[in-house]
């Protein structure tokens, strides 16, 4: 597969990357990076093991990461490719954070935001459904297969 440059399937495989660190670790496949300006500002993964914080997904690190660069808590320039849809936790932080766009890999038709009635995540926000998601689900399949064998 070819990737262009600054495309969605460019940042999304770089989350892809973030999620495979998480998987070698031990934790939920879940990776995301915020971009600005075409720039990677900030990477994470799940590190909820490692770091014994229920609330340490891959998205609130890499808000916080992205807030630390950026010297704002606001996020209006920026995009997070996140390979998981994210939870309510998740997508109510990016509600605060005034995200400009979110791109997300698979749908988690578990436990995702969409699945509430409303919208919660910020009206301005623009959101990208479905970029590289067999790659973002294999991940997430992976890790249960392995979790349900032991």
């Amino acid at each position: 597969m070819s990737i262009v440059l600054y495309s969605h399937d460019y940042f999304m495989s770089e989350a892809l990357k973030e999620a495979r660190v998480a998987l070698a670790a031990g934790e939920v496949p879940v990776g995301a990076v915020v971009v600005a300006g075409n720039k990677i500002i900030a990477k994470a993964h799940n590190q909820t093991e490692m770091l014994t914080d229920a609330t340490a997904h891959a998205e609130m690190l890499a808000i916080t990461s992205a807030a630390n660069y950026l010297g704002s808590k606001y996020l209006t320039d920026c995009t997070l490719y996140v390979t998981l849809e994210p939870c309510v936790m998740c997508a109510g932080a990016l509600h605060w954070a005034h995200l400009q766009k979110l791109v997300i890999g698979a749908p988690d038709t578990q436990r995702g935001y969409s699945l509430l009635q409303n919208n919660i995540l910020h009206p301005k926000t623009e959101v990208v459904k479905n970029v590289q998601p067999t790659a973002c689900k294999e991940l997430i399949d992976e890790f249960f297969r392995k979790l349900r064998s032991q």
